[in-house]
């Protein structure tokens, strides 16, 4: 792999998930052709300006760090040059026990060294825990993450998929700042802006997303991060209800005006908003990787009238 400069300017606005990177999602070993694969990715995400790779333990049963990993202990320079961000907090099944969460700090604790491990590096820039335990002690989570802290072993912490009221509850517990959320956002998972508008109306009941979440970590610094954020390819090539073909011609028409890509208008629609939303990106195509671009180097390029005509395109139905 042959190491780069990167523009600055796209380090903080784009993400490169890797879960899509490791093999198949079982236990089967990865190998040479696997390794490739995420260098294939990681090269292309550098070369749009990606510094941020976010993973989790629980990836292709952990194979999606061990083979950034490998990654990281062949280019020399390169640990350096990315911020490196991993989650735990899930349990998947395994024969002997269902799926569950667990967010108990010696579990915490435990799931980090093997982070560690895997990806090769002796510290983790941004930990998450990745959803909520419902049996979790946050005493007990945030004396973990304090002594992960304390120990130099993660440098930054954050959640995902937790509503304004769980991370307040937890902030409680550990003298430093959360400062990551992971959400489902994009412009076919809406029910984060939707919530903003749909209060006093009939449609607002049906929306369950945590009321006030948004506000929250804007007022409390807390940077936004959007999974799932090129809603897995349904304005790109996999339409299947009758508003995702509108859209689908609408982001066209859109990226075809502004000589950019569909993903690029998809993306910019999510960092449109004041939030400063960072998207995630997860494909492991080097072509698809490089066709986010502009969404990593330019600023979001779409008019407050475009904006709401995706949304409301995407939505089927007028806004209330």
């Amino acid at each position: 792999m042959t190491t780069r400069d990167v523009a600055g300017a796209g380090s903080d606005r784009l993400m490169y998930g890797c879960m899509g990177l490791g093999g198949s999602w079982d236990t089967t070993p990865y190998g040479a052709a696997d390794i490739a694969e995420a260098e294939a990715a990681i090269e292309a995400a550098l070369d749009i300006g990606i510094t941020t790779f976010d993973h989790a333990d629980i990836y292709r049963h952990g194979k999606s760090e061990a083979v950034f990993g490998e990654v990281l202990a062949r280019t020399p320079g390169l640990r350096e040059r990315v911020t490196v961000q991993t989650k735990c907090g899930i349990r998947l099944a395994d024969g002997k026990r269902p799926g569950h969460y667990d967010l108990r700090g010696p579990s915490i604790v435990q799931r980090v060294e093997e982070s560690l491990t895997r990806l090769r590096t002796d510290v983790i820039d941004v930990l998450l825990l990745h959803r909520p335990d419902p049996l979790a002690d946050p005493q007990d989570t945030g004396k973990a993450l304090t002594a992960l802290h304390q120990q130099g072993l993660v440098r930054r912490f954050g959640v995902s998929n937790m509503g304004a009221e769980q991370i307040a509850h937890l902030q409680r517990h550990i003298d430093f700042p959360l400062v990551e959320n992971q959400l489902e956002m994009s412009l076919r998972s809406r029910d984060w802006v939707e919530s903003g508008v749909l209060v006093n109306t009939p449609e607002g009941a049906a929306n369950g997303f945590p009321f006030g979440t948004i506000e929250y970590c804007r007022a409390n610094g807390i940077r936004l991060q959007a999974w799932g954020s090129l809603a897995q390819g349904r304005f790109t090539g996999r339409q299947e209800a009758p508003s995702e073909h509108a859209t689908a011609r609408l982001v066209a028409s859109l990226a075809e005006a502004k000589s950019t890509t569909p993903e690029s208008i998809l993306l910019w629609w999510l960092q449109c908003h004041p939030a400063r939303i960072a998207p995630v990106i997860g494909s492991a195509r080097p072509e698809r990787i490089r066709a986010c671009r502009d969404a990593a180097l330019q600023e979001p390029a779409l008019s407050h009238e475009e904006w709401y005509e995706l949304w409301i395109t995407a939505r089927g139905i007028p806004l209330p």
